[in-house]
């Protein structure tokens, strides 16, 4: 008995020795990606790092705005400095662009409702214990296999229409120029959308390096009137009172189908789209690791964080292939938030609108783009189905993207088209994800219904045949 028990936790032992050793091996081969994709394009891997401004600046700005924001909802130093680290970590864990990005459907409650740093923080941490428990049960896994891709891509779609939409309302928000020129403004849009348009045609330019620098350049004005110092960053840690936890809570609901579904699932989806040659980050992986990071910054006031496919779409529109993108963006929140707190709020309110607006466009665009792979190969529904007939066991319920009939991709559009519609009509991922799942399981049940009618009416002829004349 002894001996067996000794030969169990051999075999244990050696198991996870065998664990940790294949993770330490992926590492290394992340790591050496990493480094061969920054030194072969260096300049397209910067510019992607600062892909994803649009949408982190202009909420970080609100939630730091003593004009209109009362009491500031969260510590910018604090945000910068956790987010740098974050940003790092994800670059050096992951071999994709991961990027690091505000939970926005909480950021939306808190802005409305002038919510302080303590509630705020009880908001990520819930979000945080819910997407944990998601995680470490392994429901995240589940919810990937079941979900359709036709609803996962109408998620990605519809996000990104959302983006747009944002994006073009930050466009023509007026321009709080230092000094008067008349005209300015609107030059200003001019130029942004030729960018736009010239960055479908020479994607070889960096254009987020040649945006943040007209940025920064506009911005001129404002750090010099303000001349702001250098300031150190002294972390101070709290715990949220439990009122200000029943506040979160309630900013947290929404917040969590959101992340769920356009954080995670829809993220690992997206990696796989446009990155096919690198490994795609499971959903638990990514579960985890929003989890980890609301758990360890939002003690310290810094703004509650997810991932998400908007921003992935966005550095990858703008140039990053690779984790070693978000290494280098967040080593430079790293400086700002240790050294320069103030200093980089003064830059980054500076920043025109235009051409945050112009970024977040863009990114809408690049995410709204994988709608079109829906009915071929490279819906991984359809490539699954496609292995299966080139390894002989081809499936049963799905056809692969060669025997896809025009009912069927009539179906999957349709399923796509309504989870897109009920994302823009309703402003809320989690009413579009119903709507799309209910118009899925619509088809099932009229397929179900279908072969019910089939088997019935065969059996009638077969007592038929059996009666005789």
């Amino acid at each position: 008995m002894e001996a067996e028990q000794n030969s169990r936790l051999l075999k244990t032992g050696r198991l996870v020795n065998d664990g940790i050793f294949i993770r330490l091996k992926q590492l290394k081969n992340s790591q050496e990606y990493n480094i061969r994709t920054f030194r072969q394009q260096p300049v397209h891997e910067i510019s992607g790092a600062f892909g994803d401004l649009g949408t982190l600046l202009p909420i970080l700005i609100a939630y730091t705005d003593g004009d209109r924001y009362p009491g500031p909802g969260i510590d910018l130093s604090s945000t910068l400095v956790f987010t740098g680290l974050f940003n790092i970590l994800t670059g050096l864990l992951f071999d994709i662009p991961l990027p690091v990005q505000p939970m926005k459907a909480i950021a939306a409650v808190a802005l409305s409702r002038f919510f302080n740093k303590e509630e705020v923080a009880s908001a990520g941490l819930f979000v945080a214990a819910v997407v944990g428990f998601l995680s470490i049960t392994r429901l995240l896994e589940w919810f990937n296999r079941k979900i359709p891709v036709p609803v996962i891509k109408g998620i990605q779609v519809g996000v990104g229409l959302s983006l747009i939409t944002y994006g073009g309302n930050v466009f023509v928000k007026p321009e709080e120029f230092q000094y008067d020129c008349p005209g300015l403004a609107t030059l200003l849009r001019i130029l942004s959308c030729f960018g736009l348009f010239s960055s479908n045609a020479f994607r070889s330019l960096p254009y987020a390096l040649i945006f943040l620098f007209f940025g920064i350049l506009f911005a001129l004005p404002s750090i010099i009137d303000h001349r702001t110092a250098l300031s150190i960053w002294h972390p101070r840690a709290f715990v949220p009172s439990p009122s200000a936890f029943q506040h979160g809570i309630d900013a947290g609901l929404g917040q969590i189908p959101l992340t769920v579904l356009n954080s995670i699932i829809a993220v690992s989806a997206l990696s796989a789209d446009l990155l096919p040659n690198v490994p795609t980050p499971s959903p638990t992986a990514i579960g985890l690791s929003v989890t980890g990071m609301n758990l360890l910054s939002c003690w310290f006031g810094s703004m509650p964080v997810c991932h998400g496919s908007g921003g992935l779409a966005a550095q990858y529109r703008f140039g990053a292939r690779s984790g070693a993108s978000v290494i280098f963006l967040g080593l430079i929140k790293l400086l700002l938030g240790l050294f320069a707190g103030r200093f980089a709020k003064q830059v980054f309110r500076g920043i025109p609108n235009a051409i945050l607006g112009i970024m977040v466009i863009a990114a809408g665009l690049e995410l709204a783009n994988v709608g079109e792979t829906l009915n071929t190969i490279e819906a991984k529904d359809l490539a699954r189905a496609e292995d299966g007939v080139a390894s002989g066991s081809p499936s049963e319920d799905q056809p692969n993207s060669r025997g896809l009939t025009l009912e069927w991709r009539k179906r999957r559009w349709t399923t796509m088209l309504i989870t897109i519609g009920g994302i823009l009509a309703f402003k809320n991922d989690a009413v579009g994800f119903i709507a799309g799942m209910l118009c899925h399981w619509s088809y099932q049940l009229h397929d179900r219904h279908l072969s019910w009618r089939s088997r019935r009416e065969g059996r009638i002829r077969l007592d038929d045949d059996e009666r005789g004349p």
